[in-house]
């Protein structure tokens, strides 16, 4: 089935996510209006309305962190193509984050916006994996942590487009597009990378040895994945993970480079906490981070201009 195969099944819902804020763009202070403004936001019967308020938050923050990593990287790249690719793929991320924060607020009735979500939480209401959120290293190692990232996204939202809530199938529709360039992306650096010099080659073994040990969360299902995927709203990550390694065997494959071995060890230096991202265990990099991304929505809340 192709990706775009569901885009017309949700009517309304799509269309005001894909199309009215399409344009519009994120930043503290600047008073953008309700990404889901318009959107009948209620929850579907017979589901718990803070299930679906959380995994919202987890699929949100996963972007949310992702893409402030990625905007890291403007100007650094290698080529400035390279810096508009990475810099749109971050906005496409944030996108994402920003239409799920809005709808955790809707589905748990808090009515809380998305700014309140990204700048005025600490670390451990933060529900992203640990992948996210480790420093970027060299330009392999940020490379081999969007392919891992992506291919788990990417058959994540495929699966997401028939959630029996139709504004998170929306919001999975419209992210399909997204995700399968962010994939496709990183798939050819990693090629380039891994079939070019001896040094390339190393170093993009590198950064899939760094970033491997993380893989193992994305595939583990919280308790709250599983009640949403019985209740046709979610979806049980374990499921994801024979696609996952077809697609990243053919990537490796391709770029002449070996998978990593799987281990039960963090990729932080022994921290164990760190595969607990969905509970809010988090490393010192995700401390860091926040405090760079909430400095100013906290140092002037509420704001505008």
């Amino acid at each position: 089935m192709g990706h775009s195969d569901h885009l017309d099944d949700y009517g309304d819902a799509y269309g005001a996510i894909a199309e009215d804020n399409n344009a519009q763009r994120w930043a503290f202070g600047s008073g953008f209006d309700d990404p889901l403004a318009g959107v009948d936001t209620s929850v579907p019967s017979e589901v718990d309305g803070t299930d679906l308020a959380a995994y919202c938050l987890m699929l949100g923050d996963d972007a949310l962190i992702l893409s402030h990593r990625l905007q890291e990287w403007v100007s650094w790249a290698p080529e400035l193509e390279d810096d508009v690719a990475i810099a749109n793929i971050a906005l496409d991320l944030l996108g994402q984050a920003r239409l799920l924060l809005a709808r955790a607020g809707k589905a748990d009735g808090t009515e809380r916006e998305e700014d309140t979500y990204a700048y005025l939480r600490p670390a451990s209401e933060f529900r992203n994996v640990a992948l996210v959120e480790l420093e970027n290293g060299d330009f392999a190692h940020s490379l081999a942590r969007l392919l891992v990232f992506s291919t788990f996204r990417l058959a994540l939202l495929d699966q997401l487009r028939t959630s029996r809530d139709p504004v998170l199938a929306a919001i999975a529709a419209k992210g399909v597009k997204e995700v399968t360039y962010h994939r496709d992306y990183a798939a050819r650096w990693m090629l380039r990378l891994g079939d070019g010099t001896p040094e390339s080659h190393q170093r993009a073994a590198d950064g899939m040895a760094a970033v491997w040990p993380c893989v193992g969360e994305l595939f583990t299902p919280h308790e709250i994945e599983l009640r949403l995927a019985t209740a046709g709203v979610g979806v049980d990550p374990s499921t994801l993970r024979a696609e996952f390694d077809a697609v990243v065997a053919q990537v490796l494959s391709a770029a002449t480079l070996q998978r990593p071995p799987d281990s039960a060890s963090s990729a932080t230096d022994g921290d164990t906490d760190a595969a607990g991202g969905r509970d809010g265990r988090h490393t010192e990099a995700l401390t860091g981070l926040l405090q760079e991304m909430q400095g100013l929505a906290r140092a002037h809340p509420e704001a505008t201009w």
